[in-house]
């Protein structure tokens, strides 16, 4: 029996929603969870295609986050370097949705984190990194394209407040970006093994605050049910994979998270 709960349904059918989730992850040995944007939002960071989201909002934005734009456009990237430093995520915080995944944690029952955000909150949070699967990378390291040396964003940000719009890799002279995936840039593809293989492995698989919408992140959550995992997601809005899930929640992850994370009443036997 699938039971969702949908925005224009508050109240009593929220109530029915959370209990249905809740019942089906305190039954949980192995939980895999799958975080967007979303979660992140009460952090103060905006998400991309929400109503108030980075590219709603300038649609141009977009544009630094696209390989070919940003690689062959010196004012995408001056631009990009620009709103890097002026990203809310460098004062971010981890809220109560990030600590609600460490007590998933500690109770023994999370298998893996697969995230497609960038902020790295969920580590700073307190999980365990190696349990963290970042698909899309992360904001806080840059790469150079050509010579493919890292290091930490925080020294190439000084150099742009030092008045360099476009700093360069000062070991080869090659373009710099942020150690995330762009769009036409190929994935990592172990990183991706290591996410299907947890969402194969897992009782249920949590989606919280994706729109479900980006692949192959998305592709998890028929990839687990055919496993024979039961999916539950939490979500403001309505997501293309809603039919297959066996509870879908609409409210505010910080409020709902931790109501659904807690440990049941009677333990699992022989939680792992």
């Amino acid at each position: 029996m699938y039971i969702r709960f949908h925005r224009e349904g508050q109240g009593l059918g929220q109530t029915r929603g959370v209990q249905a989730a809740k019942k089906i992850l305190d039954g949980a040995r192995r939980v895999t969870v799958l975080t967007g944007a979303g979660i992140s939002t009460d952090s103060g960071i905006p998400d991309f295609r929400g109503p108030q989201g980075v590219w709603t909002r300038n649609p141009a934005a977009q544009n630094a986050s696209t390989l070919t734009h940003y690689l062959n456009d010196p004012e995408v990237r001056r631009a990009a370097w620009r709103a890097r430093l002026d990203s809310p995520a460098w004062q971010a915080r981890p809220n109560v949705g990030h600590l609600a995944l460490v007590d998933l944690e500690r109770q023994g029952r999370l298998r893996a984190l697969v995230t497609q955000n960038i902020d790295e909150l969920h580590q700073r949070a307190g999980n365990d990194p190696a349990l963290v699967i970042e698909v899309h990378g992360t904001m806080r390291r840059v790469v150079c394209w050509s010579c493919r040396r890292e290091g930490p964003m925080e020294e190439a940000l000084e150099r742009v407040r030092e008045g360099e719009e476009d700093p360069r890799c000062q070991r080869c002279g090659g373009i710099m970006k942020s150690a995330t995936i762009s769009f036409g840039q190929p994935l990592d593809p172990q990183t991706i093994m290591r996410a299907e293989v947890a969402a194969m492995s897992c009782d249920v698989l949590l989606a919280v605050g994706t729109s479900l919408g980006v692949h192959p992140a998305a592709g998890l959550v028929p990839l687990a049910r055919q496993a024979g995992a039961e999916v539950v997601i939490v979500n403001a809005e309505a997501t293309p994979y809603d039919s297959m899930a066996a509870a879908v929640v609409r409210g505010s992850i910080s409020d709902v998270l931790p109501a659904l994370v807690e440990l049941p009443a009677t333990p699992v036997d022989d939680l792992a």
